[in-house]
């Protein structure tokens, strides 16, 4: 570990304390003039780290730029592998490579300040602003069948649930199969893939891409997307004002601890907003109008058909619209 990387984690242990540039050197092991060098790198990066005669260095209180060295303060698991990336075309597609090249394991992740080509559910796009949002991409390895894949995106969606309500004190609403909302807008993601066993069917490992929306930026949203996306604040200022390493590092702790046993959550079902409703059915080219029943305990969802007849409904096959959404 580098300097920089030292003292970073140092910084970050003591947010918002002044500690002397003697100090630093001593538990650096280090020169003081060493220190100068990886402080003035840091704030390059575009770190706040404030500094006075006599006083020392502090990194500000409000700082929230995402660092591997504040995630690992509150990550259950410090020693996994974290890469955080400038820009990426996709954190799925990076996190996938690290997993099949052997360098990622269980745990790992990725994540980047901006997404060019970020992926959602059959084929569409997930608009990724640079610093508006947690783009990350999560590697898990359980050991069950293809058929329980289901369970990991519904693990996923009750993690960021559980995450954003500890760190930000916001309850989101969750839709069925993959998404959360807020005030009835899509501010939460998630794309799950596995790369399968074909003899035996067992999923080697799966990555699980999130994309979280915390601020918009209203004046680059694309047209198609007014209305129709939320955020998790309502301003920016309030985004920034929020511990982003904290967020990131509790939604890894809560997947990891939601795949330990792969079940439907309590916190699943009763934030669905989907049973109960009228719902639209997009199955490729064709569209069918059905009510949600209820999800049933391996992440299918039970609909009534207008026939009269019940159908269970796989991650795969369709995409659901509530009735009266655009």
């Amino acid at each position: 570990m580098t300097v920089k990387s030292r003292l970073l984690e140092l910084l970050e242990q003591h947010k918002g304390e002044t500690m002397s540039g003697e100090r630093l050197a001593e538990e650096l092991t280090c020169t003081r003039a060493a220190v100068w060098k990886a402080v003035k790198a840091l704030r390059e990066e575009g770190y706040t780290i404030e500094a006075g005669p006599n006083k020392g260095y502090m990194l500000a209180r409000d700082s929230n730029r995402l660092s591997v060295e504040g995630l690992r303060l509150y990550l259950k698991e410090p020693q996994t592998l974290v890469k955080i990336y400038d820009q990426v075309n996709s954190t799925n597609q990076w996190a996938k490579k690290a997993a099949v090249s052997g360098e990622a394991g269980h745990g790992s992740f990725i994540m980047a300040l901006e997404q060019t080509a970020g992926r959602g559910r059959r084929g569409r796009g997930f608009y990724s602003p640079r610093d508006a949002g947690l783009y990350l991409s999560v590697i898990l390895e359980p050991e069950e069948t293809l058929k329980e894949s289901l369970l990991i995106t519904t693990a996923a969606a009750t993690a960021v649930y559980k995450a954003v309500r500890k760190v930000c004190g916001v309850s989101l609403d969750i839709k069925w199969v993959n998404d959360l909302y807020r005030n009835g807008r899509k501010v939460c993601g998630i794309l799950t893939e596995a790369v399968t066993d074909f003899e035996s069917g067992d999923i080697q490992f799966a990555v699980v891409g999130i994309g979280l929306n915390l601020y918009l930026v209203e004046e680059e949203l694309p047209s198609e997307l007014v209305g129709v996306v939320g955020a998790v604040f309502d301003t920016r200022k309030e985004a920034e004002a929020t511990d982003r390493n904290r967020l990131a590092a509790e939604i890894v702790n809560a997947l990891l601890e939601e795949t330990k046993d792969l079940k439907l959550s309590r916190e699943y079902v009763e934030h669905n907003i989907v049973p109960g409703r009228e719902i639209e059915i997009i199955d490729g080219e064709r569209s069918r109008r059905a009510k949600a029943l209820s999800i049933c305990p391996d992440g299918r969802l039970l609909v009534q058909e207008h026939d009269g007849g019940q159908s269970r409904l796989s991650y795969g096959e369709v995409s659901i619209c509530i009735k009266g959404e655009s």
